[in-house]
Order: C-alpha cells, then sequence, then structure tokens
C-alpha cells in the first residue's frame, strides 16, 4: 500500500519547523534550514523523498512563486518613493544590473552557453533582505548605510523581478527561435512579451479592485486575492509570457489605486508561510549533489562575480545619488545574501532552458546556502566599519 502525497506534505512541514528552528538557534536564516532539512530528506542523502514526490509537489512551486510577485508588487506605492525620493530606486537598480552584467559576462568569457549565462546572470540580482534585517535588528545599528540599506533591500526584489522579466524573454527567444525568425522579429519579441506582461498585470489590478471593494469580510477577500493571483498566472502561462513580472505589477496597480491593499499583504501572509516552507524544503530536496563537480567551475565564477557585481553596482549607484562616502564604500557588503526570490527565479530558469535546469539549481542552491554563512557577517563588518553600530 503506498502512501499518500498528503503524508508526504507532512514530512516536508515537520522537516522545515524542524531544521528552520534550528538554523534561528545558530543565527542563520530559516530558509537555510528549509533547504538543508530538505537536502538530508532528498534523494541525494536519506532518500525520504523520491524524484517523483518530489515532481508531484510541483504546484506548490508555482503557488509560492506568484505569491513572492504579488507581495513584492504591492511594495511599489507611490508614497514610498515620495518618502524616500529616488536616490534608493537609483541604487538598487544600479547595484541589481551590475551583478546581472558582470556575472554574464564572466559566464560568457569561460566559453557557457548564451542563455545559460543570460538567466544565471539574472538569477544573480536578487537579494535575501531577511538576513540584513537581522544584522540590523540584532546590532540596533543606526546611521546613513543602515538607512540606506533598509530602502534598497526594500527594492531589490522588485528590481530582481524586472531584469529577470527582460532576461527570460531574451533567453527564451534564444531557446525557441533557433534561426527561425528574422533578426527584426528575435529582437522585438523579448519587448512583446514585456509589454503583454505589462498589460495583462494592469488590467488584472484594475479589476482586482472592485470586488474588493463589495467584499469586505476577510474570509471573501481572502478568496478574491487567491483567485486573481491564479488568474494572473494562468493567463500569463496560456500567452507565454513572465508570470512574476505579469503577477508583480497587477500587485504594483492594486497598491496604488486600491485602499485594502495593505490588507491584502496581510491576508496573502497568513496562509503562504506554510506554502514557502514546503517550497524551500523541496527546493533542497531537489538539489543533486551528485553533479556539483561537474559545475565547480561555474559556481565558483558565479560566487565571485556576483559579489563584484554587487559592490561596484553599489558604489556607483550611491556615488550617482550622492550619498555619504560610508554609503558607497561599504554598502556593496550588505547585499550578498540571497535566498528566496532567487531560488524561485531558478524555478522558472529551469522551465526557460530546461537542458540547464541542474546545473543552475546546483549553482543557485550551492551558492545560497554559501552567502547565507558568509552575509551576515559581511553585513556586520560592513555596518562597523561605518561607525553604525554600538561599540557595547
Amino acid at each position: 500500500m503506498e502512501l499518500s502525497i498528503v503524508f508526504y506534505i507532512a514530512i516536508v512541514l515537520l522537516i522545515g519547523l524542524v531544521f528552520g528552528q534550528l538554523a534561528t538557534l545558530i543565527k542563520l536564516p530559516s530558509v537555510t534550514g528549509y533547504l538543508v532539512g530538505g537536502l538530508i530528506v532528498g534523494p541525494s542523502l536519506l532518500g525520504v523523498l523520491s524524484p517523483e514526490i518530489i515532481d508531484s509537489l510541483d504546484i506548490v512551486e508555482e503557488v509560492a512563486l506568484a505569491f513572492i510577485a504579488f507581495t513584492v508588487g504591492l511594495s511599489f506605492k507611490r508614497s514610498y518613493f515620495k518618502r524616500v525620493g529616488f536616490g534608493p530606486v537609483i541604487i538598487a537598480l544600479f547595484e541589481s544590473a551590475g551583478a546581472v552584467l558582470i556575472v554574464t559576462a564572466g559566464l560568457l568569457l569561460i566559453g557557457v552557453d548564451l542563455a545559460f549565462a543570460i538567466m544565471l546572470g539574472a538569477i544573480a540580482a536578487a537579494t535575501d533582505p531577511a538576513s540584513t534585517i537581522m544584522v540590523i535588528r540584532e546590532y540596533k545599528a543606526k546611521g546613513p548605510l543602515t538607512e540606506t540599506l533598509l530602502s534598497v533591500v526594500a527594492l531589490d526584489d522588485a528590481m530582481a523581478l524586472i531584469l529577470f522579466g527582460f532576461a527570460s524573454a531574451i533567453a527564451r527567444t534564444i531557446v525557441q527561435t533557433q534561426g527561425e525568425l528574422s533578426l527584426l522579429a528575435s529582437v522585438l519579441s523579448p519587448f512583446i512579451d514585456i509589454f503583454l506582461a505589462v498589460l495583462i498585470g494592469g488590467v488584472l489590478g484594475f479589476l482586482m479592485k472592485w470586488p474588493l471593494k463589495y467584499f469586505q469580510t476577510s474570509s471573501n477577500r481572502l478568496v478574491v486575492l487567491i483567485t486573481f493571483v491564479f488568474l494572473a498566472s494562468g493567463i500569463s502561462v496560456y500567452f507565454g509570457v513572465s508570470e512574476l513580472l505579469t503577477i508583480m505589477i497587477m500587485g504594483a496597480v492594486l497598491t496604488n489605486i486600491s485602499l485594502v491593499a495593505t490588507k491584502m499583504s496581510d491576508l496573502s501572509d497568513r496562509i503562504t508561510t506554510p506554502i514557502y516552507v514546503m517550497f524551500f524544503v523541496v527546493s533542497g530536496a531537489g538539489l543533486d549533489i551528485s553533479v556539483i563537480p561537474t559545475v565547480g567551475f561555474v559556481g565558483l565564477v558565479y560566487i565571485v562575480l556576483r559579489v563584484a557585481g554587487k559592490i561596484t553596482g553599489a558604489y556607483f549607484g550611491a556615488s550617482i545619488a550622492h550619498t555619504p562616502k560610508t554609503v558607497s564604500r561599504y554598502l556593496g557588503l550588505t547585499l550578498i545574501p540571497q535566498a528566496g526570490v532567487a531560488i524561485g527565479l531558478t524555478a522558472i530558469a529551469e522551465s526557460i532552458v530546461p537542458m540547464y535546469a541542474t546545473q543552475i539549481k546546483v549553482v543557485v542552491l550551492c551558492s545560497t546556502l554559501i552567502y547565507a554563512l558568509v552575509g551576515p557577517l559581511t553585513t556586520t563588518i560592513a555596518l562597523s566599519k561605518a561607525g553604525e553600530i554600538s561599540k557595547g
């Protein structure tokens, strides 16, 4: 008699709870614990979760990514930009783009395929704010660097999704056309995909306002939220455009035209925690450690160049935004951690360049674990060098 998939869902959640708490106890992000726990029970080690079970939980991945994108979109409020100005926007754009360009260029120089380099380079843009915020709270850091950092990490995921939307459209065109389209069509195709994603997301964000106006109980609004997030995901898949970009735009439009948008974020948090736990545990379980030696050099290049891109991009962005010298000098060191959104983008990249799916997952998940260990330390050093951590 075979065990039900519901049984394995319970196992995944239990593993997430235990290892997430263990990671917290040793001052690491919970996400690190989820990934390690998944790796331990996955096919590479204990084999509690078989490849077939992992494949059957694919829907968790799709749902988790959809809600991540929607939550990021809700942070794009006009009032926020009026309050902080466009300095953090400029810095976030430069540090994200710097990581994308330097990683992509470096991978191409070592002979990696163009589509592979573009997708891995795009994933390099994402930064995990959880580790950074944890350090700030732990040491009660205050000052120009801390204030700028909090604003930049709030925008970073949105920048990563936008850049990934462009990159995925270009990579999809490279993989699918294979010389079948004209040069003009190949150039225009990514922009058409992005335009459609913005159009679909914008229309759905506008339409979502009306049922939220008439259904005012939390339970009904939760149904509306799930309906529209799934609707945006399904429509974007049907038209072959970026799901993440479409859903993010929907959230961005809603948050600027509806007074109840902030409540949507709270409702989303109520249901997404177990989904995120399952997503990261399953992602860790899907890591095939036997292929690590085959992508070792590519992984090393990715890890080193992403850090170089973040530091370089943050320096130029902060200089252009005329921030204090401590910001331009040390901000890049605080942007090293990478977790949730990067792993989500990895899942999308696997469907765009399936021939490189295993390599991308191994590189990103291994680098995520390394960044989770190194990131809090470099953030602490940077804040200390900037004089924003109390000696006591």
